[in-house]
């Protein structure tokens, strides 16, 4: 898409190419990260930069998974022709970590039978509308996909951080639900994509947690998940068993910093 949702401040506003890395213009090594960036939240668009500019209203970690294409993309080869778009610009989305009372969180699994992430699971989320404030965004976004509706003035929010990678939100598609509480987030926080899975639970966790899984009818029923699945790791080729995602792993590492654990 042409529009300039992804804004980096050097001197003035440049709206960031489809084919930039933007925590490479940022000043991001080849690392993971995380690096400290400025971001001021405009209707419809996120300003970003390394240093403290005017309007700035938090500074949050920035960071990209391991195996994140854009983190590499001036050096992939390409065949004649085949350039990378040069008019389109970086979309924006938007993942709510929503913690309860019982200071757990809210978790959604992607079905399996998409073509992108399947059996992933994700925080609920997905594409900003153009003209939309991020929390209208993320808010709009929780009700499509899990049913829940927050009343005005009976939340607060926070920003955690922002995430770069090259997905494909679909808000329709999402098989089951799951609230998880902090000690398994942290163990779940603390796999390492491109390692190898452990093969014993640690001994404090449970073998399993409970999750919903939603029916084709409308209905739902439980779910029983081994805690084992949560803990499973992907290689850098990513395959389609079901997992929790690397970028999920960053907020729920930001969440439990919050929560002070």
């Amino acid at each position: 898409m042409a529009a300039a949702r992804v804004l980096l401040l050097s001197g003035r506003p440049e709206s960031v190419s489809f084919a930039q890395s933007v925590c490479g213009l940022l000043g991001a090594g080849p690392g993971l990260g995380p690096w400290p960036t400025y971001c001021g939240l405009k209707r419809g668009q996120l300003v970003l930069s390394d240093r403290p500019f005017q309007g700035a209203s938090a500074r949050l970690p920035l960071q990209r998974p391991p195996f994140c294409p854009f983190s590499a993309l001036d050096q992939q080869p390409r065949a004649p022709g085949a350039e990378l778009p040069t008019n389109r610009g970086v979309d924006l989305a938007v993942a709510v970590v929503l913690q309860s009372s019982d200071q757990t969180v809210l978790l959604t699994r992607r079905t399996r039978t998409l073509n992108v992430s399947p059996n992933l699971w994700v925080p609920p989320g997905g594409h900003v509308e153009p003209d939309e404030e991020l929390l209208d965004g993320g808010l709009r976004e929780l009700w499509e996909e899990s049913g829940l509706q927050l009343p005005q003035g009976q939340f607060f929010w926070v920003p955690l951080g922002l995430w770069e990678a090259r997905i494909q939100p679909n808000p329709r598609e999402v098989n089951a639900l799951m609230w998880l509480g902090p000690d398994v987030a942290a163990a779940v926080a603390a796999t390492e994509d491109g390692t190898e899975t452990p093969r014993h639970l640690p001994q404090d966790l449970p073998p399993s947690v409970l999750a919903v899984e939603l029916e084709e009818n409308g209905g739902a029923r439980p779910l029983v998940l081994p805690t084992s699945t949560l803990l499973r790791t992907t290689p850098a080729t990513a395959d389609s068993k079901e997992r929790v995602s690397t970028g999920t792993k960053f907020a729920l590492r930001l969440w439990l910093q919050h929560l002070g654990r």
